[in-house]
């Protein structure tokens, strides 16, 4: 696609680069997502006046995820099980929380965080409960009784990525967002001025008697070029941000396509993950144009660049062009609470090495000798998913795991909190870790440790996703820097 680089599309200030103007005949409109009215936004505004100012977001968040890292906002996601991480978000502010229990069905994990913060909140002797929760669901999900149960804002809307639906702009809104603003980028974003010239330093367009007639479709030339790239055997998608002010899609990109193709959420342009012949590089910012690349950065394929809104918009567009199918919400509560009856069975690791305990077939006798046999067992073209079952805030250096590893295959290899479901086709590295202090979940006859537990125990039985290994850290923060020295980073 190197013959793309210098094309430009661009429409309602957002720019891409490397793709080619496409203008869609009129029986073909390019689809887009349904965007929420304006009652939305009021009825975020009549939530937000409430005065709760700290928010915690229990579900599936990437897109709320990505609005908060984008704009800075102070949003709490609690999406894993994670002791540490819920621990420390029931003793935070309590006063001032609102939580907003965001997600189709209630999962194991989702009821956990709601009747762990029922229980705060009552301990507290905050007894406005009704006042203190926010329901974003499905219309026939229990959750919409729990909300009407309790008195308490409920929003309905049908199961979907959208990071423009009210499973994203409610509590990224009530953090301080724009719903509004967000909502404006992206309806002008679906009206698409005329086709337009390039700006200048990127050649010229074809002279045409009714280029002027031609739809601008950034959108649509982005998941053609997608698309394409697959089926030359290019389905890995690195992203990257520029550095430009758009942070944080990677996570929600990698949702959005699903197993349509591997989505490596990249730390910057200079990580490891855009090499070899089956990686397309794109990188997302904010400025209008090819941004500058840092210092031993890369030069990618496709650079998408404008306001955050019409980057979602573009960004949901382009997966419907190419055909992507989202991933499900990540949790498997019936392999889960199946493991949470039976109990994980005792067994001693294949090794230990300092602070770290390896479990899985190995023969190896190191722990770097147990990665490399696990990455060993990985065809060309495949990838290395690392699941980390560990608080995403107290235990964020894990993260520098992907790029480490990454510098050290010759794989495509992703990262993401546990639980959730890893694309396309090769092995599971899992990490898990002691816990110190555990909680447990009213009314359930377990703690969020033991079904953290269970989710990383569910995720090695899981059919069909090749061979795996894990990483048990006795101690988190040591383990951790045990494993990246290992892994040189």
């Amino acid at each position: 696609m190197s013959d793309l680089l210098d094309d430009v599309v661009a429409a309602a200030g957002l720019t891409v680069f490397g793709v080619t103007a496409t203008a869609r005949p009129a029986d073909a409109p390019a689809p887009f997502p349904l965007l929420p009215g304006p009652e939305l936004t009021d009825q975020i505004a009549a939530v937000r006046a409430r005065g709760l100012d700290r928010v915690v977001l229990c579900g599936p968040g990437t897109g709320a995820a990505a609005i908060a890292a984008t704009l800075g906002l102070d949003l709490t996601v609690l999406d894993t099980a994670d002791p540490h991480q819920v621990r420390a978000a029931l003793s935070d502010r309590l006063e001032r929380t609102v939580v907003v229990l965001a997600a189709p069905a209630p999962t194991a994990v989702v009821d956990a965080h709601r009747r762990a913060f029922l229980q705060a909140f009552e301990d507290a002797g905050l007894h406005d409960a009704g006042r203190r929760f926010v329901v974003v669901t499905a219309p026939d999900s229990p959750l919409a009784t729990f909300a009407r149960e309790l008195g308490a804002p409920l929003f309905l809307a049908p199961p979907t990525t959208s990071a423009l639906s009210a499973y994203s702009l409610v509590p990224a809104g009530l953090a301080g967002a724009s719903p509004a603003a967000l909502l404006a980028e992206a309806r002008a974003f679906i009206a698409p001025a005329p086709a337009q010239r390039r700006p200048a330093g990127f050649g010229a367009v074809a002279e045409s008697a009714d280029v002027s007639d031609v739809p601008v479709l950034p959108g649509v030339a982005l998941g053609e070029a997608i698309a394409k790239a697959v089926g030359a055997g290019r389905d890995k998608l690195a992203v990257a941000p520029d550095g430009t002010g758009i942070d944080g899609l990677g996570p929600w990109i990698e949702q959005l396509f699903g197993d349509a193709l591997t989505t490596v959420a990249l730390e910057n342009p200079s990580s490891w993950g855009h090499e070899g012949p089956d990686v397309l590089g794109v990188t997302v910012g904010g400025v209008l144009g090819r941004a500058i690349m840092p210092g031993g950065g890369i030069r990618p394929d496709i650079s998408v660049n404008g306001p955050l809104g019409a980057q979602l918009l573009a960004w949901e567009q382009a997966a419907t062009v190419a055909g992507a199918r989202p991933r499900p919400a990540p949790e498997a509560d019936d392999r889960l609470l199946r493991v949470l009856e039976s109990g994980r069975p005792e067994r001693a690791p294949s090794l230990v090495e300092g602070s770290i305990q390896v479990y899985g077939q190995t023969g190896a006798t190191t722990l770097i000798g147990a990665i490399d046999a696990l990455a060993g067992a990985v065809p060309p073209g495949g990838r290395i998913a690392i699941e980390a079952h560990l608080d995403p805030r107290g235990d964020v250096a894990a993260a520098g795991v992907r790029d480490a590893l990454g510098g050290r295959v010759a794989r495509a290899v992703t990262f993401g909190w546990g639980p959730r479901s890893a694309p396309g086709s090769g092995a599971t590295l899992l990490i898990t870790g002691a816990v110190t202090g555990d909680v447990r979940v009213p009314g359930r006859p377990y703690t969020f440790g033991e079904l953290q537990a269970a989710g990383a125990a569910a995720a090695e039985t899981a059919p069909g996703d090749g061979p795996w290994l894990r990483l048990h850290l006795t101690d988190r923060a040591t383990g951790i820097e045990e494993l990246l020295a290992a892994l040189g980073g």
